[in-house]
């Protein structure tokens, strides 16, 4: 993953394009065919599908991003597609926090049928192996690791040790695993890995969590964890911890800034509790709430789901109106987020808009613009055809404006696609990572309604 820090998380990543699959399971659930090309139904030369055939397309074929295409000996998701990155290293550079989307999409595949739950099975425990050989830190898990050695794969000079936040979203779906495959020896491997996060450790004696602690470098990047953006939930989990929970105060002083968290900005009619002007990249109302479930989720700071339906029909609408009169943009074409660029990676959102139009963006606000992600959904199938979808789902990004599209993958786009779709289509990522009775303990403590 790529890091703006401070502002947004923004992931540099890389590794090749290959496949591993146990038990052959790629051969026996195939991906279902996409409808032949025609020509003429529409500019990308595309039968269209009914809405559900659609989603069943999308969510199945960005999935075998974590199937198909994960690293082979860890079984974990290689942090990007491409095998030029990095020093040629690539194909080994495995993400801690694309694993945890990529977890919380394993209960859907079981339930759609595109792998068994044996296979699932298999694949975790694979995972599993791996999370309890690598090094960890304090209990917190490096950003990048090597799948082939299990080491740590520094993401910076001094970022070479733990870090809270991508540990977070790992956690995150390796507790909507544990709730939904319930086996005892695999809840016991999961709840210790849980279990052994020192949340305390990273507040340093203050009340506020840092982001980052390495052995060598210590505290030295300095990095507080503060809103709003993508890492609320890396609050309820420390709140939630059994062993290591942080009191109400490191979330009111830390997290909310006393309170300091609250905006209040309108746009195009459409009030936003929390976040900066015009709510910045698309992904703060998706890493998070890819487990927490939103619907009903209220402290004395926001309502959750007016404040990530905001941020999205706020995103939408700039679209549509689009000031910079970006070639493509349009109530059928929308979505600013954090992703590859024409440049390199860039936090795209209104007020760093690039020209450049991610399809996660859109996808993943399911649940809060069915309507328009539907919309965005058939432009970036049925009429940009191959030029956006590949093997793997849809290409991270693409701009019309300058004709480019890129030329690979991320495993933190791919994965809140599958997630969120399936929370809009059934909620069962929600309803699983909820179950889990520590974040209800945790979400008391910090005084949530949900």
């Amino acid at each position: 993953m790529v890091k703006l820090k401070a502002f947004v998380i923004i992931f540099l990543v890389s590794f090749s394009i290959g496949c591993s699959s146990d038990n052959g399971a790629g051969s026996e659930n195939p991906t279902p065919e996409p409808p032949p090309e025609t020509g003429g139904e529409n500019p990308g030369g595309r039968i269209p599908l009914s809405d559900e055939d659609l989603l069943d397309l999308v969510q199945q074929q960005t999935f075998n991003y974590f199937w198909d295409f994960a690293e082979p000996v860890s079984g974990m998701a290689r942090e990007r597609s491409q095998d030029d990155a990095y020093g040629g290293q690539g194909a080994d550079i495995v993400t801690t926090g694309g694993t945890g989307f990529g977890l919380a999409s394993f209960p859907v595949a079981v339930e759609r049928g595109w792998i068994s739950r044996d296979e699932a099975l298999a694949r975790l425990n694979k995972i599993l192996d791996f999370l309890e050989t690598v090094p960890t830190y304090h209990g917190a898990y490096s950003h990048w690791y090597l799948g082939s050695t299990a080491a740590t794969r520094p993401f910076s000079d001094l970022d070479d040790g733990g870090d809270l936040v991508e540990t977070a979203f790992l956690i995150q779906g390796l507790l909507i695993c544990r709730e939904y495959f319930g086996e005892e020896e695999v809840a016991s491997r999961i709840t210790k890995i849980w279990e052994d996060v020192e949340w305390t450790w990273y507040t340093q004696g203050q009340d506020v969590l840092y982001w980052h602690w390495s052995p060598t470098h210590s505290f030295q990047i300095d990095l507080e964890i503060k809103g709003w953006n993508e890492a609320l939930v890396v609050y309820v989990l420390a709140a939630s911890s059994p062993t290591h929970s942080i009191s109400k105060d490191v979330y009111t002083k830390g997290w909310a800034s006393n309170g300091n968290i609250k905006m209040n900005r309108g746009h195009y009619g459409i009030n936003m509790p929390l976040g900066p002007s015009y709510g910045g990249p698309l992904f703060f109302s998706h890493y998070s709430f890819i487990g927490l479930d939103p619907r009903n989720l209220q402290d004395d700071y926001a309502n959750y789901w007016q404040q990530n339906q905001a941020h999205s029909l706020i995103n939408y609408n700039y679209c549509v109106d689009n000031p910079k009169n970006f070639e493509g943009y349009g109530p059928n074409s929308w979505g600013l987020t954090a992703s590859d660029s024409r440049t390199g990676y860039a936090a795209h959102s209104p007020t760093n808009d690039l020209g450049v139009i991610t399809p996660t963006a859109a996808l993943s606000s399911f649940p809060y613009t069915p309507e328009e992600s539907m919309a965005a959904m058939r432009y970036f199938y049925e009429e940009q055809g191959d030029k956006l979808w590949g093997d793997l789902g849809f290409y991270d990004a693409f701009s019309e404006e300058y004709n480019w599209v890129a030329d690979g993958y991320l495993a933190i786009d791919q994965g809140p696609i599958i997630a969120m779709i399936e929370n809009y289509r059934t909620q069962l990522p929600w309803n699983l990572f909820m179950a889990n009775p520590e974040i209800k303990n945790g979400l008391d403590r910090l005084g949530f309604s949900y």
